[in-house]
């Protein structure tokens, strides 16, 4: 069995592969050159594995594409995949998350862009449609920007019913739709928006990050912009499992594929000073769903550590035990082939990884 480990940095998209049990890794790239690769998926639920990127250059602009073959050739389609229609007055920034939906729907793609919208391709991602009713929801007006821009950076399918897709942005909170994107409601009753005068606003919140557990679908995780919580219903309500964290800032948080309760995360200092806790290159994993917070270092560099993570730049593969990458704003990627015990470095110096993901193919 192969694994591969996409890594999209801000220079393009590298492709690690190991074949030993991800002892050991090779790394060809780059891949789309000179672009920022910002979301990549590796869908698997065909016979043959499609791998989608979603780029931005400053040149060329936004694009989209897929390979078939693991990365040997590329398709882009001549007209732009993903594009706002006229109507709208927007036009696209980039493309910030790509999500295959679950196998009921096998030719369904989910997309989330800058500015905050949400996309849907019939076509297994070489076409998209813009979801409407997100669009001219009457809170989008009000959305604000994280730092990063205005963006939908999460979108996380049901695994079991077709009909309900959630997203998460910054800055606007968690939105969910129980009617395959009819209609949209928001989901944000327990986290807290410290920057704004009502610090309990109906959306409004900057989410980071969000994550579905592995055992229990209704069962969710956010990084907030301070702030880590759980969701045991669905979203109607959050609670904090910050505690047991050096901090509760931070970009990623991660989901086992399998392994109900297991969560990853890398904390940062605060907003004000995105810096590792400590300045100490640590991973902090959870087994009980956030109640107990355990620091990973084995393998990872001692002393002083400086960059940062980002939000889709930490991942968890699908191999039994699983694999944990992340990349740093620094260019160094780090794997885990034993869910965070201990680590390796797959990669050095490349430019700043802005998202990884990884799968046995």
């Amino acid at each position: 069995m192969t694994t591969l480990l996409a890594i999209g940095t801000a220079k393009g998209l590298f492709l690690a592969t190991s074949t030993d049990g991800r002892r050991s890794w090779e790394v060809s790239g780059p891949h789309f050159a000179m672009s920022g690769v910002y979301a990549v998926a590796v869908d698997k639920r065909r016979a043959t594995p499609r791998l989608l990127v979603g780029s931005s250059s400053s040149h060329f602009g936004p694009r989209l594409a897929t390979s078939d073959d693991l990365g040997a050739s590329w398709h882009e389609p001549e007209l732009a995949p993903v594009a706002f229609p006229a109507d709208t007055g927007a036009s696209l920034g980039r493309v910030w998350q790509l999500a295959p939906a679950g196998t009921a729907e096998p030719d369904v793609v989910w997309a989330g862009t800058e500015p905050s919208a949400l996309f849907r391709s019939t076509d297994g991602g070489h076409t998209f449609e813009l979801v409407r009713a997100l669009w001219d929801h009457p809170h989008r007006p009000e959305w604000g920007a994280g730092f990063g821009g205005q963006a939908i950076h999460t979108v996380l399918p049901h695994p079991h019913d077709p009909a309900r897709v959630m997203v998460a942005m910054s800055s606007g909170g968690v939105y969910r739709s129980a009617d395959a994107g009819a209609s949209w409601a928001p989901g944000n009753t327990g986290i807290r928006a410290y920057f704004l005068p009502d610090q309990w606003p109906e959306f409004g919140q900057c989410v980071h990050k969000m994550a579905r557990d592995a055992g229990d679908p209704e069962r969710l995780y956010a990084q907030n912009h301070h702030g880590v919580y759980r969701s045991d219903d669905g979203g109607d309500t959050w609670a904090s499992i910050a505690e047991g964290l050096p901090s509760d800032f931070g970009f990623p948080i991660v989901a086992h594929p399998t392994r109900p309760g297991m969560i990853w995360s890398f904390p940062l200092i605060a907003d004000h000073s995105r810096f590792p806790a400590d300045h100490r290159c640590r991973v902090y994993r959870s087994a009980d769903a956030g109640a107990t917070w355990e620091p990973l270092s084995a393998g990872l560099p001692d002393g002083p550590f400086y960059p940062a993570v980002l939000r889709d730049a930490m991942c968890a593969d699908d191999a039994d035990p699983a694999g944990v990458y992340f990349g740093t704003r620094s260019g160094d990627v780090y794997a885990s082939r034993d869910e965070g015990d201990s680590w390796s470095l797959v990669a050095a110096h490349l430019p700043d990884v802005l998202c990884v993901r990884a799968a046995e193919v």
